[in-house]
């Protein structure tokens, strides 16, 4: 009977006097309340300080080292990195699991070697079909299934050779030369530099029917509308920033800059 989320709406409903309050009851853990606790605390009321969020940080990894760091990042409210270092300096000597629950509570893991071993045999039995079946079979994402696929045809082995630097514990698709064409595509593309007016490249997309006509079009634009912003204006909004929020934009902004950027190699991927 202990209070997860609304001590404050409890306490206002005391003092009018109240004799009862709506509740939600919560079956679970003490470990998985606490984890509802934060996740409510992150999203609204008084936000929890910077210092607050690392310590559930470590509180959540010890108690849920299955969570991968984006999804603790979620919980919390701070960046994926930040998660990742607090995971590294904190967590040293705990045993290492060799795979974790994402966002979207599907377990992956830590080292893609096998996954992608099996998406190259599913990719040589199956040759015709799409990235997502073969990501479903393997067990890995259809970025790294699309990967192996372009190694496999490159007649370079299914798993990249370690780097040095290079840490086993994330699941990303390395990138592998591409000949012709394709390769001198993509090497434009990187070295072009960003223009800093987004609006003629958003007017352009507004023109377009195939994503004005459907709903998910017509959202991507509206979401794209509200990122196309110019550097004075990036500068007013950072001026509106109240210094005690700082902290909160800040992670908020780098944990939404992870996700374009995620969306970014997703459509990069599918382009090519």
């Amino acid at each position: 009977m202990r209070v997860i989320d609304g001590m404050h709406r409890l306490t206002a409903a005391l003092l009018r006097g109240d004799e009862s309050i709506l509740v939600e009851f919560f079956d679970g853990t003490a470990e998985e309340a606490f984890l509802r606790a934060v996740e409510a605390n992150v999203t609204h009321g008084l936000p929890l300080s910077k210092e607050d969020r690392r310590a559930a940080t470590e509180r959540i990894i010890s108690s849920h080292p299955e969570m991968s760091d984006r999804a603790i990042a979620r919980a919390t409210g701070l960046g994926a990195k930040t998660v990742a270092a607090v995971r590294r300096s904190a967590f040293d000597a705990a045993p290492q699991l060799s795979a974790r629950i994402g966002r979207d509570g599907k377990l992956r893991p830590l080292n893609s070697a096998e996954g992608r071993e099996r998406a190259a045999a599913l990719i040589t039995k199956y040759p015709d079909a799409s990235l997502r079946e073969l990501a479903r079979l393997a067990g890995i994402s259809p970025a790294t299934v699309s990967d192996v696929r372009k190694r496999i045809m490159s007649g370079e082995p299914p798993v990249p050779e370690p780097r040095p630097d290079e840490s086993a514990a994330e699941d990303e698709p390395q990138e592998t030369p591409e000949p012709g064409r394709a390769g001198e595509r993509r090497a434009a593309r990187k070295a072009r530099l960003v223009p800093p007016d987004p609006v003629p490249l958003l007017e352009k997309l507004l023109r377009d029917p195939s994503l004005r006509h459907k709903e998910e079009g017509r959202r991507l634009l509206r979401v794209l509308q509200q990122n196309a912003l110019g550097e004075q204006d990036w500068s007013k909004l950072a001026d509106a920033v109240p210094s005690h929020c700082g902290d909160l934009v800040v992670d908020l902004a780098r944990q939404y800059a992870e996700t374009w950027t995620e969306f970014a190699k997703e459509l990069d991927e599918r382009t090519q």
